[in-house]
């Protein structure tokens, strides 16, 4: 005689998006794994949006640790479906809704075994969700977490403590797994390139100097300036942004056309950190004749972190601080701005 199988309590499921941002996937993802492979919900009533039980969720969150270790999706959904061998599926009581997930401090990377984890250390748990998605290649979930961490945390804390921490994690493991983790790289720059793209800048007073940024000549790292150049969009300064490797004859050209305000070189390693190519930029002039001026030189990235210091340019330390000195916030009205560090304070 079969024995009933008691009905799961409603309070123990969750919905397709809160189950994907428990395993940092899109929910689009999650319901192309339900319609693919058929690893959706157990039990569904008509009429009902999906519920996902606990033990749903763990042959999910089996799923995800699978492909994540480079295990073909379809043959991953067997699995977790059977459950992993000489192991059965977490089950939680039904009715306990299900704990969240452990803080975790390695994230497994594709390929598996001891070095196929992202060292992330302690780190905001959007983060987290962001480096998982860009580990599994799963573009919608990192456009998602990107977005979800701008909207929420607005762009300097969403640069700072969830987008920089997860490409320095690929970068490092890049530099020591070879060609493995390039793809993602390449992925979740691209993806957290269009999101800074995306934010719109306030219209700035008429005839403002802009504020010109650009990568040395062999610098391709683009990121961290083009996080600098939203951010400066969004307290109305006009931005020229040129990009990576720019030539020094095009940079020298760009600043007598454009006499911005300050100019922002870019060097992320001491071979593009082309000190004399930074003093001949400070020293430019450009206007009139007889009322000729020059621009601010404010020198960013760890490439000019060892070396002779370049006269009469200025370091910005981080995304932040270079805010602070480029476009310090507008007094209240009757009262003064805080007075700061002076030019040569920061780095970047």
């Amino acid at each position: 005689m079969r024995t009933a199988v008691p009905p799961q309590d409603p309070s123990a499921a969750l919905s397709t998006g809160a189950v994907a941002r428990r395993l940092g996937v899109s929910p689009t993802t999650v319901r192309s794994w339900e319609r693919r492979y058929a690893i959706g919900p157990a039990h569904r009533e008509d009429g009902r949006h999906r519920r996902w039980t606990p033990q749903d969720i763990a042959r999910l969150e089996l799923m995800c640790r699978l492909t994540a270790q480079g295990v073909p999706p379809a043959e991953a959904a067997r699995t977790a479906r059977a459950g992993a061998p000489g192991r059965p599926v977490r089950t939680a009581p039904a009715a306990d809704p299900p704990a969240a997930p452990p803080p975790r401090t390695l994230l497994p990377a594709p390929g598996g075994g001891p070095g196929g984890v992202l060292p992330l250390g302690t780190v905001r748990p959007e983060c987290r969700g962001l480096s998982r998605a860009a580990v599994r290649l799963d573009a919608p979930a990192v456009a998602d977490r990107l977005e979800a961490a701008l909207a929420e945390h607005g762009l300097v804390t969403a640069w700072e403590e969830v987008m920089a921490p997860a490409l320095h994690a690929v970068g490092r493991k890049w530099a020591t797994a070879g060609e493995r983790y390039v793809e993602v790289e390449h992925l979740l720059s691209w993806h957290i390139s269009g999101a800074l793209h995306r934010i719109r800048p306030r219209p700035a007073p008429p005839r403002t100097p802009p504020v010109l940024l650009a990568c040395l000549p062999g610098e391709q790292h683009t990121l961290p300036i083009e996080a600098l150049t939203a951010a400066l969009g969004e307290r109305g300064v006009p931005t020229r942004m040129f990009g990576a490797a720019v030539p020094a004859e095009a940079l020298h050209d760009a600043v007598r056309r454009t006499g911005p305000r300050a100019v922002v070189l870019w060097a992320q390693s001491r071979t593009t950190a082309d000190r004399a190519l930074a003093r001949s930029v400070a020293g430019i002039e450009w206007g009139l004749r007889g009322a000729r001026t020059h621009s601010a030189l404010l020198l960013a990235g760890p490439g000019w972190d060892a070396g002779p210091a370049v006269p009469h340019a200025g370091r910005l330390l981080g995304l932040r601080s270079a805010l602070e000195l480029i476009a310090p916030p507008v007094p209240p009205p009757g009262g003064s701005a805080a007075t700061g560090p002076g030019p040569g304070a920061y780095g970047f």
